[in-house]
């Protein structure tokens, strides 16, 4: 899982929809990644996450089989 706070608007989306992974800066409203590998119960909150950014300033990289 990343987080690019540079490309992040602020708009708090991740944060909402998953806030044990997800967290906003308190300076300037961008994200804060808390875990980077989150559990297999927040992968489906992860993924809508990354679906609902608006800046796509979150991804999560893949390993091909």
């Amino acid at each position: 899982m990343h987080a690019d706070p540079d490309a992040c608007i602020g708009s708090g989306l991740c944060a909402l929809r998953l806030p044990e992974v997800f967290d906003q800066s308190e300076e300037d409203g961008t994200v804060v990644l808390l875990r980077a590998e989150p559990g297999p119960d927040q992968q489906a909150g992860v993924v809508q996450a990354v679906d609902t950014c608006p800046a796509r300033a979150l991804w999560v990289e893949t390993t091909g089989a």
